[in-house]
């Protein structure tokens, strides 16, 4: 199907390594974002998840080797001085960090964190971004948010404090935003929560890394499937959960608690993959092939895989 819209974001090639050796923690990352996308980033510890965010606005440690390119209208994030950066960040664009929300200053209430880009980015007063920062709490039914907004995040549950964050980022308008694990730490009633913060979100795009399978289902319409600084699996989220490619997918899928917790493999070898398939060791699909790099293959419109099994297709 053709888009109706240019991509606001455009990645090509993204590579992260670390140290002298640039040691890969990201690798051959492309991906098209359009307005209004809502797209899941799901796969395991280490696999670069996080690193793909923190890299499009160079939140990396000054050791990081980036290689490739990030267009957001235009405008290659990897390029740009940190002037240019700081006019983008909470503006254009904005990180939502991990953890709760315990990213945010405890010295400083809530109202006044969640109206800071305001007064950054537009020139608001103090007073005019407080009384927006409680519209937008507002929004996302914190209850009472007149007396909350005076409050200290320490008061608030960890829910809470992730909502109050997802609020900071869309207050100076931000028409993407890269959410790090919003539900990490999360009891089932607060993720309940954070989830229906996102689906309020129908006025922006945004990229949601989380581990929480669930999560990603619920509130993505697309999914990427990371594996050992790789993207393994693209496509719609439905049809990925519906009929996964990769081996990886498929196994990680049908260990879902609702699925049977069926596990392909009795014994996972995490050992260091140095060239080839990075999950060849653990594949009951591997062939010879697989000691090569496979690469990514399109198998129609919307739907990609980096595996061999789909060669000749």
């Amino acid at each position: 199907m053709k888009r109706q819209f240019e991509p606001i974001l455009r990645i090509e090639g993204l590579r992260v390594g670390f140290g002298m050796d640039k040691i890969p923690v990201l690798r051959d990352v492309s991906l098209l974002v359009y307005p209004n996308d809502r797209i899941g980033v799901i796969g395991e510890t280490g696999s670069g998840k996080s690193v793909l965010l923190l890299s499009l606005l160079q939140l990396l440690p000054a050791n990081a080797q980036i290689e490739g390119s990030a267009f957001f209208h235009g405008l290659d994030l990897l390029g740009l001085s940190r002037k240019t950066l700081d006019g983008i960040r909470g503006n254009k664009i904005s990180y939502i960090a991990q953890g709760s929300g315990n990213s945010m200053n405890p010295l400083i209430n809530v109202g006044a964190q969640v109206g800071e880009p305001l007064v950054i980015h537009h020139q608001y007063t103090k007073a005019k971004s407080f009384d927006r920062a409680i519209e937008l709490l507002r929004r996302f039914n914190l209850g009472d948010e007149e007396r909350r907004a005076k409050m200290y995040p320490h008061s608030f549950s960890g829910g809470m404090r992730q909502r109050a964050m997802i609020a900071m980022g869309i207050a100076g308008g931000a028409e993407l935003l890269l959410a790090d694990e919003p539900t990490k730490g999360l009891d089932v009633q607060r993720i309940k929560m954070v989830e229906e913060t996102f689906r309020t979100l129908e006025d922006r795009a945004y990229i949601c890394v989380t581990h929480d399978l669930n999560f990603a289902q619920n509130i993505s319409e697309k999914l990427l499937v990371m594996h050992s600084s790789y993207v393994v699996e693209e496509g719609p989220t439905e049809e990925v959960f519906n009929r996964p490619l990769h081996p990886y997918t498929e196994s990680i899928i049908q260990a879902m608690p609702e699925n049977g917790c069926v596990v392909l493999q009795e014994r996972m070898d995490h050992s260091i993959v140095e060239s080839g398939c990075s999950y060849r060791k653990n594949c009951i699909y591997a062939m010879d092939q697989c000691m090569k790099t496979p690469p990514y293959f399109s198998i129609s419109q919307t739907r990609k895989v980096r595996c061999w099994k789909y060669a000749e297709m």
